[in-house]
């Protein structure tokens, strides 16, 4: 069965790095939504729904966190797996994530198995 995803980071060259390796890591992928910021993944996924998303902690308007604890807290969005893909070295921030229910969390750089690793509980 086909995945819809999402992919939030306001790096496009990342954002297309994610998609590139999400077809390396052999996800049965259906239609990838981007999104630049936090503001702009809720705004799309008002029409979309997406079985996964993909999202950097570092951005711009509304960082991964923020958007996050939007996602849990809309119960269109709430059960949707989050994987947060981040530069962050800071321990606490990606604890954060987790507690405000992420998925968990890959750091950059990532290799497509680092990906498939991450996603094999949850496709």
């Amino acid at each position: 069965m086909a995945l819809d995803v999402m992919i939030v980071d306001d790096s496009a060259a990342i954002r297309k790095i994610l998609h590139r390796v999400l077809v390396q890591a052999d996800v049965p992928l259906g239609a990838v939504h981007e999104a630049g910021d936090g503001k702009e993944a809720l705004e799309k996924l008002k029409s979309a729904s997406v079985g996964l998303i993909l999202s950097d902690i570092n951005m711009p308007n509304m960082d991964g966190l923020e958007l996050l604890s939007a996602l849990k807290g809309q119960e269109q969005t709430r059960d949707v797996p989050v994987i947060m893909v981040t530069t962050e070295g800071s321990s606490s921030r990606v604890m954060e994530a987790v507690n405000l229910g992420a998925a968990g969390y890959v750091r950059k750089p990532f290799t497509a198995d680092q990906i498939k690793e991450k996603l094999a509980g949850l496709i």
